[in-house]
């Protein structure tokens, strides 16, 4: 009977370690939305992944139950060791020689034991008594541990005492008489329920690997010692060396996917915050939202305190590392963008190579993506082989992206669908994903991430934008800031301004479509009513800011619009297209128009509405600065740096503000 057992104990070792995959994800989505007691049992009982892995993990039960039933506690315990094994594989984190060792050492050294430990003799019967003194001790380690405060390896090693012990308990029930083996029996269940309790505790606290390695080892430690001090089922002396082995291999496996990094003298652990490392695949010099909020969010977090590292393609090239702002930049060797020379990119291929030596030298804590293209992706990839937290935020829509090239329209609805799709992919690599808005969240939703993605606020710097009164006597200046490119729409703007001979337009920036712009402008004879001035400096941008009357924002493709939060922080009063986020931010009748995109006689009656009512400019201005005022970057970052914290198993403040 003993080869049975072994092929259902090997089988309830693949449902358990399926089952602790599932439910891991479940509880540590709870735990990153802050969802906690009997709210988090009433999400997790309406979860169908939960029930999923819950209905995985009963099918492990009774084929270890059936396992118990036929061989020794030493043959059928420690075969539960594999679920380690298949965790890292499920997990994809088997990768790298130390991992193919320690899986090897630990094949070897369950495989001797359970070899070992079947040519033994059998045990005398099991007494009752015995038995029920072992059910004891169980719920003595179950109330020591309920009342605990401790952290995952704690919570995990209590489990793994139950389990081994709730296993022992159903090992002897098997040999006794109907009315003890009901009573055993169901003090067995008491314990093996006590332990999943704990079990999912330790779930929310840390890593699906910490958590199984912890109990694979300790799960057979306990139920052998009681085979061996209370029933007398001894194994071989030689078994003790295949022990040896098997928790050698453990021991490294555990270590390899752990998610904590021994520290050195080059990286110490740092004084006042935490090591993280953002990956970025557009950084300044690029000019665009995703680059400038990648750069805030580094220099605000060093300026918090942190030990901030960003890595991102090099802007001219060839790698190196700078320090800037009070963070350090790791660039990577990258090359030109065809359709966009002013942009360069890695390939995934070559940002993992160089990833593995920046995270050996910078050892980060966390890490936050803001793309899941070539850098982010493999960052992603390359911190979950090793354990290392991820996060992601997400600033992309295609249209950003595809306006670039020269395709049908069909070709890039196709591409955008492809785009989507790699975008869910690559984020199943992120514990926790973040967006701007809360419309953002319901794009992410709608196309299957699968889970919800947080609404946190990019955040900018209001005090900034406040600039001095507007100059009088002059023509209303309608100002436009961003890149000159197809999304942006920002012919539009220009088409608008027909019929208002007394309103002019400043538009900053640059991009693929300026010439074409500039011919549309002298086409529609309005070329003396429009500055384009190009990229500016930080202080030409707030006095442009500060001049203007109304801002106006056609794009269709804002995921945020940190420009339209800079006019909002200035005080202007804004007109913008209906679509994607600008309806969180411009309240119609409130703070500006929003018109239908491509409705340019709506956008024309809303700028002349405006610039002939000063007051209304003035009224809509103040309301502006009231709205964006619940996006200030220090809330941002204190709303990060708690994501951060959750990904860690580290207490976080009671509230943070999270402006959407």
């Amino acid at each position: 009977m003993t080869p049975i057992a072994v092929v259902c104990a090997l089988l309830a070792a693949v449902l358990f370690a399926v089952a602790a995959t599932r439910q891991h994800a479940e509880v540590t989505d709870l735990a990153v939305q802050g969802t906690r007691g009997v709210l988090a049992l009433a999400r997790l009982l309406r979860s169908p992944g939960w029930w999923a892995g819950t209905a995985l993990a009963v099918g492990g039960s009774l084929l270890h139950l059936v396992a118990l039933s036929l061989a020794p506690l030493p043959v059928v315990q420690p075969l539960g060791v594999f679920s380690l094994v298949l965790t890292v594989l499920f997990g994809r984190r088997a990768r790298g020689r130390r991992v193919v060792t320690a899986v090897a050492l630990v094949v070897a050294g369950v495989a001797g034991f359970v070899v070992f430990a079947a040519s033994a003799a059998p045990a005398a019967a099991i007494g009752a008594g015995t038995a029920e003194g072992v059910a004891v001790a169980g719920f003595v380690v179950a109330g020591l541990a309920w009342f605990a405060r401790a952290g995952c390896a704690a919570l995990a090693a209590a489990s793994a005492v139950l389990f081994g012990l709730g296993s022992s308990v159903v090992h002897a029930a098997a040999s006794q008489p109907l009315p003890s083996a009901v009573l055993l029996g169901g003090q067995a269940l008491l314990l093996l329920g006590a332990g999943g309790v704990l079990l999912h505790r330790a779930y929310a606290a840390g890593p699906t690997a910490v958590v199984v390695g912890t109990t694979t080892v300790l799960d057979p430690l306990t139920a052998v010692a009681v085979a061996a001090l209370a029933y007398g089922e001894v194994p071989q002396p030689a078994a003790a060396l295949a022990a040896v082995v098997a928790l050698a291999g453990v021991r490294v496996l555990a270590g390899a996917v752990s998610h904590t990094h021994p520290q050195s003298e080059e990286n110490p652990v740092h004084p006042t915050g935490l090591r993280v490392l953002i990956g970025a695949d557009t950084f300044p010099p690029d000019i665009n939202g995703a680059a400038f909020f990648a750069a805030r969010l580094a220099r605000g977090l060093a300026g918090r305190g942190h030990d901030v590292h960003v890595v991102c393609p090099s802007d001219t090239g060839p790698a190196r590392t700078e320090q800037h702002d009070g963070y350090t930049i790791h660039r990577l060797r990258s090359r030109a963008i065809p359709f966009h020379g002013d942009y360069r990119f890695c390939t995934p291929g070559g940002a993992r190579a160089a990833l593995d030596e920046v995270l050996d030298r910078v050892r980060p804590e966390v890490v936050h993506v803001q793309a899941h293209f070539g850098v982010g992706r493999a960052l992603l990839e390359t911190a979950a082989r090793r354990d290392i937290p991820g996060m992601a935020t997400n600033h992309f829509m295609p249209d950003n992206l595809l306006g670039y090239t020269p395709f049908p329209r069909r070709v890039k609805a196709a591409l955008a669908r492809w785009a989507w799709r790699d975008l869910v992919r690559v984020y199943r690599d992120a514990r926790i994903v973040t967006t701007p808005t809360p419309r953002a969240a319901e794009v992410l939703a709608g196309i299957g991430l699968g889970r919800p993605a947080q609404v946190i606020s990019c955040g900018i710097d209001l005090a900034h934008y406040a600039g001095p009164a507007r100059p009088a006597d002059r023509p209303v200046s309608v100002l436009f800031v961003g890149r000159l490119d197809a999304e942006k729409n920002v012919d539009q703007l220009l088409r608008s301004l027909t019929p208002l001979p007394h309103v002019r337009a400043d538009l900053v920036g640059d991009g693929t479509r300026r010439q074409d712009l500039e011919d549309l402008a002298a086409e529609l004879g309005i070329a003396g009513r429009v500055a384009f001035h190009g990229f500016v400096s930080d202080a030409d941008l707030v006095r442009r800011y500060a001049e203007a009357d109304v801002f106006c924002m056609p794009g269709t493709a804002e995921l945020q619009s940190l420009a339209t939060m800079e006019a909002m922080a200035a005080g202007l009063p804004v007109v913008a297209a209906d679509a994607l986020a600008l309806p969180h931010l411009v309240h119609h009748g409130e703070n500006g128009y929003l018109f239908a995109p491509g409705a340019v006689t709506t956008i024309s009656r809303w700028i002349a509405e405006l610039a002939a009512d000063p007051d209304a400019r003035a009224r809509m201005g103040e309301a502006s600065r009231a709205i964006v005022a619940g996006h200030d970057l220090a809330g941002a970052l204190a709303a990060f740096e708690a994501q951060y914290r959750i990904l860690l198993g580290l207490p976080t403040p009671a509230a943070v503000g999270q402006a959407a």
